[in-house]
């Protein structure tokens, strides 16, 4: 009995740490970014004699946090709100819900991603007008820092809130994963921009990058199974399971929904649930039961979009040596 119980815990332990990776990595990018900015600003107002501003970069920085948390509240409402609707189909909205924000999650993951490569080199440039802009004498200066701040934090938060709105079911771990990634981003800043430390910043994001890149391709093959979880219930509770479910009973003995044959099962080798699997489903989207459209759809997603990043990175490394050539 004592055993059972550690070898629960341990397990409980393992899920916990793993629902935590994946926010934790994304906080930690994104909030890098952000502190990137902020420190940009702070350094630019100090060199203009302009500090007297100072206050309004803290104060865009609070108000952003503060906004990017209740949009993670409204979204825990709406999910609660329409699943309390007709508690009868809770069953179909609730993974309706997950397969949505993660959809939502992965257009904006994948487009800022790829653009904030392609838009790097530009970063202090794009800021150095801004701040120019805003401390100009017809301006509201202390507005146009702020709002500057504001909408930089904010809009890293927003893509934080959208991945943990995707996978809600979790519960609080995934937020105690971002805050530690904002606890990192925080730290990494002080110490390029307080302490002065030299940071290889571009290896930072490409490794973060890359480790996106698969995030997102895992949370295209759950949000793919929530959608087939949310259809195999309707068919339940509608009791047409042979009209809605279109593999049903067809092409093989073992398969989904909508989501075709099973393809790959290595549950008795490596299960998604134990370490290390629950490390590669965190990081890299392991599952160990995938079917036909989940692998066609994340082999997709993986060439298209790591693709195109990894095309990004080359295009910015070429335009690098040619400007120091």
């Amino acid at each position: 009995m004592i055993e059972l119980r550690i070898t629960s815990c341990k397990l409980r332990i393992n899920m916990d740490f793993s629902a935590a990776l994946p926010t934790f990595v994304i906080t930690l990018r994104e909030g890098v970014e952000a502190a990137l900015v902020v420190g940009t600003v702070l350094a630019l107002l100090k060199k203009t004699h302009q500090s007297q501003f100072n206050s309004q970069v803290y104060a865009g920085i609070g108000v952003g946090i503060v906004l990017s948390v209740l949009i993670g509240i409204l979204f825990t409402w709406l999910i609660k709100f329409l699943g309390a609707i007709n508690p009868e189909y809770t069953a179909v909205v609730q993974p309706t819900l997950e397969g949505v924000f993660s959809l939502l999650a992965i257009a904006l993951l994948s487009w800022m991603l790829i653009w904030m490569t392609k838009q790097a080199r530009l970063l202090k440039t794009t800021l150095v007008g801004a701040v120019s802009e805003a401390l100009m004498p017809n301006s509201n200066s202390s507005w146009g820092i702020f709002s500057l701040i504001l909408v930089a934090v904010v809009r890293e938060g927003f893509e934080t809130v959208l991945f943990i709105a995707a996978n809600f079911q979790s519960g609080l771990i995934p937020v105690i994963g971002a805050l530690l990634g904002l606890i990192g981003a925080s730290l990494i800043g002080v110490l390029l921009f307080q302490w002065g430390v030299k940071i290889n910043i571009r290896q930072f994001f490409q490794v973060m990058g890359i480790l996106l890149v698969l995030i997102v391709s895992g949370l295209v093959v759950s949000s793919l199974k929530h959608f087939d979880q949310s259809v195999a219930n309707l068919s339940l509770i509608t009791g047409s399971t042979t009209d809605i479910c279109f593999f049903y009973d067809r092409l093989s003995e073992v398969h989904a929904c909508i989501l075709g044959p099973l393809v790959w099962n290595t549950a008795q080798i490596l299960p998604e649930k134990q370490f290390p699997g629950i490390i590669l489903k965190s990081l890299l989207g392991y599952k160990d039961h995938l079917y036909l459209i989940q692998a066609i759809a994340y082999l997709v997603f993986l060439f298209s979009v790591g693709g195109l990043y990894l095309a990004t990175l080359v295009d910015r490394t070429s335009a690098d040596m040619s400007k120091t050539s």
